[in-house]
């Protein structure tokens, strides 16, 4: 593929936005990418991101190597095996796309595919009445769901006390 502004050097880099659901897409050589101004702040990292992350995914069978092979997120066109290559996904739907192996990457990676965070600093007795409201925040939301409205009024209006206690 020839770069889209010289049209002399073969494109090299290549840069994908999505706007409003619209993908664009530049291919450009190394030169006319610098004239640009874009640059590659990783360029002279010898860390390979792509081989790491892609040596992190399970590919222990040929079914699920195939299965990789052909997803591919709706918005950008991102295929699994690229992002396995490169390290980077192309938009915020990739995460809706590739969840289930992002899951298995980062329980790989970080030892847990979700962050519980370290407690601010001070002691444990702050950190009470966050709980209290996420429980409460909880049980409203399930409260809803199950059409219990008057449970639901009672545990807004304890919210809306717990919120105005904060406040003074």
């Amino acid at each position: 593929m020839q770069c889209e502004d010289c049209h002399e050097r073969e494109a090299n880099i290549h840069l994908t936005q999505v706007i409003d659901g619209k993908k664009t897409v530049l291919n450009l050589c190394s030169s006319c990418a610098e004239k640009r101004g874009f640059h590659n702040p990783l360029k002279n990292v010898p860390f390979p991101l792509g081989d790491f992350l892609s040596s992190m995914v399970d590919k222990s069978t040929e079914e699920t190597r195939g299965a990789l092979e052909h997803l591919k997120c709706r918005t950008c066109g991102l295929t699994f095996s690229e992002f396995s290559r490169t390290g980077r996904l192309g938009c915020g739907d990739c995460y809706a796309a590739f969840g289930k192996q992002l899951d298995e990457l980062l329980r790989k990676v970080h030892g847990s595919n979700r962050h519980v965070g370290n407690l601010p600093y001070g002691s444990p007795e702050k950190m009470e009445p966050i709980k209290k409201e996420r429980k409460l925040r909880e049980e409203l939301r399930r409260a809803i769901e199950s059409e219990d409205f008057e449970k639901a009024a009672e545990l807004r209006d304890e919210l809306k006390e717990m919120a105005s206690t904060e406040e003074h």
